[in-house]
Order: C-alpha cells, then structure tokens, then sequence
C-alpha cells in the first residue's frame, strides 16, 4: 500500500469496528427468559439496563424501526462490496483498481453508517437523563474494549 491509501485503510478498518459494535449493540434482542442472567454482556436489553420510564420507552421505541431498516440496507450494501474485494483481491489477475474502488465504496459507506448510529446515539441520549448517559457509555466503552474485528479472531486461529 503507498502511503496515501494506508491512513484511509486504517481509517476504515477503525470505522468498521467501532460501527460493527455500536450496530451489534444496538440491533442486539433482548434476551429470551432462559438466557437471563446467564451472560448480562452479551445479552443487554438496553431498554431494561438502562431503566427507562415509560415515556422513554415509548420514545426510544419511536427511534428505532427507521434506523433500523437503515442500518441493515446499509450492511448489505457493505457486505456485497467486501465480497466483490475479496473477490478481486484473490482473482488469478489482480485488478488494483477495482481494488481500490471497492474499498472506497465500503469507506463511503461505512463513513455513512457512522454518521447514522451517531445520529441515533444523540437522539437517544437526549431521552436519558445523567446517570442513564453514563451507564449506556459504560457499556458502549466496555464492549469497545472487549470486540475484536472477525478479521482479527480470523488471524488468530
């Protein structure tokens, strides 16, 4: 890589995983009764973890249904460009630039999908009072620390 498409790879490479935790977090079920207790990282009903009235509920509630469709459409947008990169990647001729146009697709669209889950997060900060904010930048910041990009648990197998 020259120097000039390194700092945007890495930028990438950034904006996926933060984004792939946030959207993990925030598409993430709320637990069936039987997983209850059983694993309270991996299984958070943010509406329940973070005490929300009934109000905030109803509003949170209100948030959700479009941005979620967005995200979704927005990672199947992503996932068929990664696809179409490995693909070029491993062809028997390597095209650079159609390398590099699909990584710059997958930037764009990661970039954009940042600005969204930025978006929801402000919206749903505006519900909480304090101590809600912080518990749910808590947990934000915890699962930050913890995740691993599937790249990065690929490699070390």
């Amino acid at each position: 890589m020259n120097h000039t498409t390194w700092p945007r790879y890495l930028l990438a490479v950034s904006l996926a995983l933060n984004l792939g935790v946030v959207a993990a977090l925030v598409l993430r079920q709320p637990p069936s009764a039987d997983h209850v207790g059983t694993a309270p990282e991996q299984h958070v009903n943010l509406q329940d973890y973070l005490e929300l009235t009934s109000e905030q509920r109803q509003q949170w509630q209100q948030l959700e249904p479009g941005f979620l469709a967005e995200v979704a459409a927005n990672w199947n947008a992503i996932r068929k460009h990664r696809e179409a990169l490995v693909r070029h990647i491993f062809a028997a001729a390597p095209d650079r630039q159609a390398i590099d146009a699909e990584q710059a697709a997958i930037a764009r669209l990661q970039a954009e999908q940042q600005q969204r889950v930025i978006a929801q997060l402000l919206a749903e900060g505006s519900l909480l009072n304090a101590p809600q904010r912080n518990r749910l930048m808590e947990l934000l910041l915890r699962r930050y620390a913890q995740e691993s990009s599937e790249e990065e648990l690929l490699h070390r197998e």
